[in-house]
């Protein structure tokens, strides 16, 4: 399984990104072809105390990377990532990760 991970910065505006974020952005996130899951991550502090360096992260799964890449070169895909460039360009950090290792711990 291969994650696409966005990683926000703060924006100058959170109740404008947020709306934005969860009322345009998303709904075209979910029609992506392929797309198993998103996670969706606000940030509420770093580990040490004081601010998280990101505000939100979203992670998308896919099967494999070439349903990643067939989703992001969907007409879905591409409407989601100019959405993106639109409301978020310089506040984004964009990676692809491969899953290495899910364990769910019961204690």
């Amino acid at each position: 399984m291969v994650k696409l991970i966005a990683l926000y910065r703060h924006p100058e505006d959170p109740a404008a990104f947020d709306k934005h974020y969860q009322e345009v952005h998303t709904p075209l996130v979910e029609k992506m072809p392929g797309l198993k899951k998103l996670e969706v991550t606000r940030m509420k502090g770093a580990p040490t105390g004081g601010e998280a360096k990101y505000y939100l992260e979203a992670a998308m799964y896919f099967e494999n990377e070439e349903s990643l890449q067939a989703a992001m070169n969907s007409p879905e895909g591409r409407a989601s990532a100019k959405d993106l460039m639109g409301f978020a360009g310089p506040l984004v950090t964009m990676m692809i990760g491969e899953v290495a290792q899910v364990a769910e711990i019961h204690g």
